[in-house]
């Protein structure tokens, strides 16, 4: 910590070796705020030689079915193979669903994992699990849909302390394009600082308004309302505009004492934000950190509804194309992390109707969407420096049901027991297939995986060094990984 006087304190010059051989860097007393000097001193991106500089993790909020997109059972009985088909990918040996035809043309940029596994089938705690990346709940989680400080910090919050920063006029992690907030108002847990202390949340923009909480997809072309057997509250959404940069109630200053000078880059955006409702009652340190978006950079990385016609066309000109957009802008911008929440709370929860939701309202969008941002990272070249990483909170039961009191046609429950994650970019190995589920894609039966490997992957891809710590608000250090990176993925 600084001292009042405010002259920084001098720690002894270690190489990041030294620190390793040492113990933990934790109990050598050195946090994750000095992992840039570490990695400075070997003039590497940390060890084992993670190639990432930042990622993106999309987030698909309901549970996305593995055996409907990526882990597709041709031979299982039909309960359980539901209406899709295979097709090959340019990969020899990788099928993956007919509906998702532009990523199968792209499988040289992208892995699969088909095993990883936890053990809830709920919302809120598959959430955090995924989220946070331990697939145990902290101490006082009660699964009632409120963050907490004790909770376990997100992996974007982590990210955000951890990575030195590639911008200093950036938020180091970012949250788009709105909160993950259930239909009923609760705020669900796992995405915030947690333990880490609030002032490490990461910031939200909100860029959506849906009236209904029920309305979900990708709008305003492909949205369709959750319970076909209740009438929407409001109309079908239509708005996406250039967001509010939102902090968390509770934030303090120790974050942006440094930012305050940017006052003066205060402009028109600002004054929007300041007739905004959401910001009464923030403090002046809050206030001043959404002045970042005055800066013309910011301001064109979220204008996305403006961009040029061809790149909107590229993406999609609805919430999943123009998030998906806004990702790669931060990104290119400086922003270490972009968490993309591809659909609000419970998008993909696919208990009735799942396939013509699926094949006409969830995959054509995310299929065009991800495979336009693969593309411009490739093209640019910063595909090998961005991670890109794929999930929700648990995948889909093998077999498929009917809730008559909801819906017309059948889906799937929820299954926390397998799913596929998608990788790609940050050294990843394109064109792979890790582990493997059983006949009906139920549960692993090579190379299972947790949530935990998928964190430490993220870390290793992005050169975190596995002694690193973060220290709580009393100083105390905590351990980033919990578990080995998945081998095999990165190159």
């Amino acid at each position: 910590m600084a001292s009042s006087t405010n002259v920084p304190v001098q720690h002894p010059q270690l190489t990041r070796r030294t620190a390793i051989q040492a113990g933990a860097v934790g109990m050598l007393g050195l946090g994750s705020n000095h992992l840039a000097a570490l990695q400075g001193a070997t003039g590497s991106n940390g060890a084992g030689g993670g190639k990432a500089k930042s990622c993106i993790y999309i987030f698909l909020s309901g549970g996305l079915a593995q055996q409907d997109s990526f882990d597709l059972k041709p031979e299982s009985p039909s309960e359980v193979r539901g209406e899709f088909n295979p097709i090959d990918t340019a990969t020899p040996g990788i099928q993956i669903c007919e509906h998702l035809p532009l990523l199968a043309q792209r499988s040289q940029h992208w892995a699969l994992v088909r095993s990883l596994t936890h053990p809830t089938n709920g919302h809120t705690l598959g959430h955090y699990f995924m989220l946070t990346g331990r697939s145990v709940a902290s101490p006082g989680f009660r699964g009632d849909r409120l963050p907490r400080p004790s909770d376990w910090p997100a992996i974007s919050s982590i990210l955000g302390d951890v990575l030195p920063a590639r911008n200093d006029n950036l938020p180091p992690a970012v949250v788009l394009p709105e909160r993950l907030v259930h239909w009923s108002g609760g705020v669900i847990p796992g995405a915030y600082g947690g333990q880490m202390g609030s002032h490490r949340d990461p910031f939200f923009i909100e860029a959506t308004n849906y009236g209904d909480p029920f309305w979900r997809g990708a709008y305003p072309e492909y949205s369709f309302h959750q319970l076909p057997k209740t009438d929407p509250t409001s109309a079908t959404p239509t708005v996406f505009q250039a967001p509010n940069l939102k902090l968390a109630v509770g934030m303090n200053s120790r974050r942006f004492d440094g930012r305050l000078n940017l006052l003066k880059t205060i402009d028109d955006q600002r004054r929007s934000l300041e007739n905004s409702a959401g910001v009464i009652g923030y403090d002046r340190h809050r206030q001043s950190a959404i002045s970042l978006l005055a800066g013309s950079e910011i301001k064109e990385a979220l204008d996305v509804t403006n961009a040029a016609d061809t790149i909107q066309e590229r993406y999609g000109r609805n919430s999943f194309g123009w998030s998906l957009l806004m990702a790669k802008r931060l990104v290119e911008a400086g922003v270490n992390l972009v968490q993309v929440n591809l659909g609000n709370n419970e998008a993909w929860d696919t208990h009735g109707e799942a396939f013509w939701r699926l094949r006409e309202k969830l995959f054509p969008p995310t299929d065009r969407a991800l495979s336009a941002l693969l593309d411009d990272l490739h093209e640019s070249g910063l595909l090998e420096n961005t991670l890109i990483v794929m999930a929700g909170e648990f995948g889909r039961t093998p077999k498929i049901s009917l809730l008559p009191e909801h819906y017309k046609e059948p889906g799937r429950d929820h299954w926390g027991a397998v799913q596929t994650v998608f990788f790609a970019g940050g050294g990843v190995r394109g064109g792979t297939v890790i582990g493997k589920s059983d006949a009906v894609a139920g549960y692993p039966v090579d190379d299972p995986q947790k949530p935990e490997n998928m964190a430490a992957t993220i870390y290793h891809a992005l050169g975190i060094p596995p002694t690193t710590a973060w220290l709580d608000e009393v100083d105390r250090p905590h351990q980033i990984y919990h578990a080995s990176p998945i081998s095999g993925l990165l190159g």
